[in-house]
């Protein structure tokens, strides 16, 4: 879903790395191989795909170019957007701040800040663990945007604020503005979320999960059955890129 939007972000990020931009790469050059890729491995009508472009070797912190190479992987998936029963369990993961500069909104291999969220997240027992930036403020989790609903108005963390520029949160924003709900982009703290109705997270690939709990908060999913539908009423992936 949404690959227009996934390339154009790829591109922004190979840019911001010094990476050589082939003329051949781009949207309909992607689907098509994507769409070779899902009939060699039989991986339809839901599938993951992930899209990995690299620098090419020599020069280790130095590079000796700046031409890449890409690799596209399938894995089955079981189901379109399915609104999770029970709601998660969260809480701040704070050991690590992420740094907020020109790497913060791209989508990269490094994930060893994620990767010790994770392990924080299993010592502690939780679904999942929000993500504090440099300046203290939460900005996501450990692999989705964050939003955040009172009274019917829908916030979100800004991408000055260092969070991944999420497809998912850009399609969130997008269906509020056009279903006339008030949306804010401004910084998210604890007080935020223990004075919020609902609490839900964001990503390509689950698409929304609500957060039944943070800390002695409790939340409902209204809104985020709501978006779940109108995500569920798209067009066919092959038709949205």
């Amino acid at each position: 879903m949404f690959l227009r939007d996934h390339v154009a972000r790829l591109k922004i990020g190979m840019t911001v790395l010094r990476m050589n931009l082939p003329a051949e790469f781009n949207t309909e050059n992607i689907q098509q191989l994507i769409l070779q890729l899902l009939k060699h491995n039989a991986h339809a009508p839901h599938a993951r795909i992930r899209l990995t472009v690299f620098r090419n070797e020599g020069g280790y912190y130095t590079p000796e170019t700046n031409d890449i190479s890409f690799l596209i992987e399938s894995e089955e998936l079981t189901n379109s957007y399915d609104l999770n029963q029970k709601g998660l369990w969260v809480d701040i993961y704070g050991d690590i701040k992420k740094p907020i500069n020109k790497l913060a909104n791209i989508k990269t291999g490094n994930a060893l800040l994620y990767v010790m969220a994770g392990l924080a997240k299993q010592s502690m027992k939780l679904d999942d663990c929000l993500i504090v930036n440099e300046t203290g403020t939460i900005c996501e989790s450990i692999n989705s945007n964050l939003f955040v609903v009172k009274n019917g108005t829908v916030f979100t963390a800004p991408l000055s604020e260092g969070c991944v520029a999420g497809i998912m949160r850009k399609q969130i924003i997008h269906l509020a503005t056009e279903n006339k709900i008030l949306t804010f982009e401004s910084p998210i703290t604890p007080y935020t979320l223990l004075n919020g109705d609902e609490v839900f997270l964001t990503n390509s690939i689950s698409g929304i999960r609500w957060v039944g709990q943070f800390k002695q908060k409790y939340y409902t999913n209204k809104m985020a059955q709501f978006f779940t539908d109108k995500l569920n009423r798209l067009t066919t992936p092959t038709s949205t890129f």
